[in-house]
């Protein structure tokens, strides 16, 4: 029986687990990680109980943004970043999220963990909007959640640098996020989940959206720019070449 690439799972009372597991594409926005996503989120929506959301990856991997095929078909005109919305998915959630990074978070996988309501990640991993790397401009709403998260300073040096952060990094740069052994990062998790757990659901779903209403009222705008940037940035031959040659590295 083929295992799911994404699994949803109640791991105590009123909190629902999302795991990314899509081995053979190492947590890339596969297709079929991408509607897993989207039908978990889905589910997590319809039900009227759940107070809380754990996002987590497998192993070593959070999440490691577009796949190889995914960036040529942008590069070629026959697709669009926003044509697969995974990046809201956890701004958009009614109910917290929590995003347990225990792995790599890799670009637009980088980027998806930061919208979520509570950030932790792991010492060992590797964080880095590699964007740049492959010459072309942020996509997946990094240019909004970066420097939300992040704060400006840090958010332009790993934006226009595309440089590789481990989690140990980013806590002596002072990122506002727990900083953990990766092997602690669930565990964490699972403790802040039950903490969050205790509160009404109505009281939760009315603070949280109060508290991303800027973010979810500015975030199309800003992908509507990097949407345009794209179109700018994207069809370089320079682009192509870099996808071919660096993508894996």
């Amino acid at each position: 029986m083929t295992q799911s690439v994404v699994d949803v799972r109640e791991v105590g009372v009123d909190i629902v687990q999302v795991t990314m597991q899509d081995r053979v594409h190492k947590n890339t926005f596969s297709d079929e990680l991408m509607i897993g996503l989207s039908q978990a989120f889905a589910d997590v929506e319809a039900n009227s109980r759940y107070k809380v959301v754990v996002l987590t990856g497998y192993d070593h991997y959070f999440a490691s943004g577009g796949t190889q095929e995914g960036l040529l078909s942008i590069y070629e005109g026959k697709a669009k970043f926003t044509d697969g919305n995974i990046y809201s998915l956890a701004l958009n959630c009614r109910i917290p999220v929590i995003a347990a990074m225990q792995g790599h978070g890799i670009g637009g996988g980088f980027a998806l963990g930061l919208f979520a309501d509570f950030v932790i990640l792991g010492r060992e991993n590797v964080y880095t909007s590699n964007f740049m790397k492959y010459g072309f401009t942020p996509g997946m709403g990094a240019t909004c959640i970066f420097p939300e998260k992040l704060g400006l300073s840090l958010a332009q040096e790993l934006l226009l640098n595309a440089g590789t952060y481990r989690g140990a990094d980013l806590e002596k740069r002072g990122v506002p996020f727990p900083v953990l052994p990766r092997a602690q990062v669930l565990q964490y998790a699972y403790e802040l989940a039950r903490q969050i757990a205790e509160k009404p659901r109505v009281s939760l779903i009315t603070l949280k959206d109060h508290l991303v209403a800027s973010l979810r009222e500015k975030l199309p705008k800003v992908i509507e720019k990097e949407t345009k940037m794209h179109e700018e940035t994207f069809h370089q031959p320079e682009v192509k070449e870099r996808i071919l040659t660096l993508f894996g590295k």
